[in-house]
């Protein structure tokens, strides 16, 4: 069981009888009445997504999710494909289930699939990647008495936010959890 005060993104529970994961949540704690959570949910299966608020003291059972580990292989025709590492079947998935996890993934990468009940419902990324830099404007100099960024399209096409010394063909380390530059390569 979970309760919604510990409600995180990427939790998976149940409620009436639908199978749904947490996109974003916060919790309020407003000056008059009770705290609650606030939160955004996807059902898993329809990929609905709905926005709904819980006390902090409701308990719901958590889902059982599989996770394994597989290839991202190619696209085709709006279809995303990856591999299972020890069967080799191929599984192909539609953009709402690999979204965030495309912007940091290249053919042939290692990502997580999660699945619910042997359907595949969601993608993550490797908590790390590194990415080069295929498109940014010159830094200048005098630019960096303020700790200045600039914005960086990597291979993918993610735009990421990236120190002034950063140039064009750089590898860099990217945090794909937040979406944060780490380090050049």
């Amino acid at each position: 069981m979970v309760s919604a005060g510990d409600f995180k993104k990427g939790v998976t529970f149940e409620m009436d009888g639908h199978t749904f994961t947490i996109i974003e949540f916060q919790h309020v704690k407003p000056g008059k009445g009770a705290a609650f959570v606030r939160t955004k949910i996807r059902n898993v299966i329809t990929g609905a997504v709905v926005e709904k608020s819980f006390s902090p003291t409701e308990r719901y059972p958590k889902a059982q999710v599989e996770t394994r580990e597989m290839e991202y292989l190619y696209e085709d025709g709006g279809l995303y494909y990856f591999m299972d590492l020890e069967s080799y079947e191929q599984i192909p998935l539609n953009f709402n289930q690999v979204e965030e996890a495309l912007k940091y993934l290249k053919e042939n990468d290692i990502a997580t699939v999660k699945s619910l009940k042997g359907v595949a419902f969601s993608v993550a990324a490797p908590n790390f990647v590194e990415l080069e830099v295929v498109k940014t404007d010159p830094g200048f100099k005098g630019d960096t008495a303020t700790g200045a960024n600039k914005p960086a399209t990597v291979e993918t096409g993610a735009i990421i936010t990236v120190p002034l010394f950063v140039e064009q063909g750089d590898k860099i380390r990217i945090d794909t959890r937040t979406g944060d530059y780490m380090e050049r390569v």
